[in-house]
């Protein structure tokens, strides 16, 4: 059974800073990108944020400064440190594993998203 289950979200202010953690099983985590992408209300998901199997970065230009994305193999964990928080920025937030090119690909599972609300 592959379960990814995030957590971290909450309530902040602007400026403020949240980490989001991402706790994958059932996958072996290292042949897998991981990701993060958000969803506002009548927006489309985008990704904000994506770690390869080589824990190379690739940010959203909206995000890019602000967020930094971190994976850590031995605990099947990747995180999302975000800084500098803005309105914009609420959404739910989704953790997104992505099977490797390498190891055959089109194979993506997803957490269940944790909200990140921003507010004054």
């Amino acid at each position: 059974q592959v379960q990814l289950v995030e957590s971290g979200g909450g309530l902040v202010q602007p400026g403020g800073s949240l980490r989001l953690s991402c706790v994958a099983s059932g996958i072996t985590f290292g042949n897998y990108h991981m990701a993060w992408y958000r969803q506002a209300p009548g927006k489309e998901r985008e990704q904000v944020a994506l770690s390869t199997i080589a824990s190379v970065a690739v940010y959203a230009d909206s995000v890019k400064g602000r967020f930094t994305i971190t994976r850590d193999n031995d605990k099947d964990t990747v995180y999302l440190q975000m800084d500098n928080l803005t309105t914009e920025d609420t959404a739910l937030y989704y953790c997104k594993a992505e099977l490797s090119g390498i190891f055959g690909g089109n194979v993506d599972f997803w957490g269940q998203g944790t909200q990140v609300t921003v507010s004054s």
